[in-house]
């Protein structure tokens, strides 16, 4: 299973420094996929009657499901734009981070291949999405060669000009009202089918619209205390036009200054909280200028197995000037000290088998980078309480995005209808709502794990307390969810019983 999961995103393992897949590439092809469709769907039946490891063989079932499902639901056929899950736009955010010597050659196939996926289907991407994607490509081709290009620049470029003139070409893309999967072919079952993938739990769509809702309804009460202790008012209206209007970073040097700050506080304080420590650091780098309009706002990249490159915390300053400085502690946190860059590195360091350190399980990563924006308030962490309103308005976006992604994808709201919910219920900043917004359009489901599993540790750690009293260890619990790699929620579940158990 682990060799699939790798030939379905061959970039990763250069990443991570694994041998083997340095001059591939995804086969896009109808053909390629159907013959990975079918190794995988024989590795499930296998794993069915497997006397290995219950734990690991869970992992395997949720990584061979997962591609199954996203095969089947024809996802590149109308991802076109946003961040990684598109594919061209993923290939170009990764090659300068990479070794691209041994695959440049292949470069021109696969953006054909992107090409024709998108040129005959029935499943049109927003009309959006193909115009910043063909902006996008149109910088590619006006900016100079790049090293990754290699000897194969030209026949790369004419492909990516071929794509971007597909792009162009379409001229029946869906409108904003119809950002949802509910509105192409087998929507609804595809959305259901990503919802399970991604949160690993039993969640309908419509429960998860109903939990956001609820969350918010208790965030706007936990506005209101903090603001009445910070600025003596208790509403939530004011205290979101405040935050929107007087706590802004005045340049991009700010913004990376207080990023830094923060992820050197954390490690000092890291050891009290957890017994297992990376063996390598975590850099904060700012997203270069040309992705900026299409990368997240920030994210994680995983370091190097032989430590040659550390993890990054990599920081989008796309209109910083906009946007909180609240919102700088939170989300360093989550993404490098103690969230991702712990979890991810710890688990690369164990001795589990590599598809148990390197499985993609959003519910189980995402959920404990959540998880660490709170915990890092117990570890005393945030400087301010106008930082932890931003810990407020991140937790905020997160069940937001319950909301709007259940909203677009299953209930068919418009994407202006996504926009107005985070903009009335969140101190996010018009910029960063856009850029989510088509994210969550992009990716269906995915903005739905960061909450569920957020909810599922924080109540493994209780139930644990309750258990064990005074004989329960932070640094012991912290160190089973870490070190047992990713798994999906329930395998957790069993996982915190039977460590508490046997306390």
């Amino acid at each position: 299973m682990f060799q699939a999961l790798m030939d379905w995103m061959p970039l990763f393992p250069t990443l991570v420094g694994l041998p083997g897949w340095d001059d591939q590439l995804t086969d896009l092809s109808p053909e390629g996929e159907q013959a990975l469709r079918a190794r995988i769907t024989s590795v499930l039946e296998k794993a069915e009657t497997s006397d290995e490891d219950p734990v690991t063989l869970e992992v395997v079932r949720h990584q061979g499901r997962m591609i199954v499902d996203k095969i089947d639901a024809r996802l590149f056929e109308h991802t076109v734009a946003t961040g990684t899950h598109a594919p061209v736009n993923g290939l170009l955010l990764m090659a300068p981070q990479i070794d691209m010597s041994k695959r440049s050659g292949k470069i021109a196939r696969f953006v054909d291949q992107a090409a024709e996926k998108v040129r005959g289907s029935d499943r049109r991407p927003l009309r959006r999405h193909l115009e910043s994607a063909a902006t996008r490509l149109e910088k590619v081709l006006a900016a100079p060669v790049q090293q990754w290009e290699g000897d194969h620049s030209a026949e790369i470029r004419a492909s990516v000009a071929g794509f971007r003139d597909v792009l162009r070409s379409i001229s029946d893309g869906r409108g904003d009202d119809q950002p949802g999967l509910c509105w192409l072919p087998e929507g609804e079952r595809n959305y259901a089918n990503l919802v399970r993938n991604y949160t690993t739990a039993a969640y309908t769509p419509l429960e998860l619209h109903q939990l956001g809702l609820d969350l918010i309804a208790r965030l706007r009460e936990e506005y209101a205390e903090i603001g009445s202790r910070l600025w003596g008012t208790s509403d939530v209206p004011e205290i979101f036009r405040r935050l929107r209007t007087e706590l802004l970073w005045n340049n991009e040097e700010e913004m990376i200054a207080s990023a830094v700050e923060a992820v050197a506080r954390a490690e000092a304080e890291a050891p009290n909280w957890f017994g297992r420590m990376p063996k390598v650091g975590c850099q904060v780098r700012l997203v270069d200028e040309a992705e900026r309009k299409n990368a997240a706002i920030a994210y994680y990249m995983d370091a190097s197995l032989d430590g040659t490159r550390p993890g990054t915390y990599w920081l989008n300053p796309l209109g910083a000037t906009e946007r909180s400085r609240t919102l700088s502690e939170v989300t360093a946190f989550h993404e490098a000290v103690p969230g991702h860059h712990y979890q991810l590195t710890i688990a690369a360091e164990t001795d589990l088998p590599d598809i148990r350190k390197f499985a993609f399980i959003d519910a189980y990563i995402e959920g404990w980078g959540l998880y660490t924006e709170r915990l890092a308030d117990e570890m005393g962490l945030y400087s301010s309480d106008e930082q932890r309103l931003g810990m407020l308005g991140t937790d905020a976006m997160r069940a937001g995005r319950l909301v709007v992604d259940t909203g677009m994808h299953a209930l068919g709201w418009t994407r202006q209808q996504a926009v107005d919910y985070l903009r009335e219920n969140t101190v996010m900043a018009v910029p960063e709502i856009d850029a989510e917004i088509d994210r969550y359009i992009e990716a269906p489901g995915q903005a739905l794990s960061y909450m569920v599993g957020r909810l599922e540790i924080q109540r493994l750690r209780g139930e644990a307390e309750a258990r064990l009293g005074s004989r329960f260890d932070i640094k012991a619990f912290h160190d089973l969810v870490i070190a047992s790699g990713p798994v999906p929620l329930s395998t957790l579940g069993g996982l915190v019983n039977v460590w508490s158990e046997a306390v």
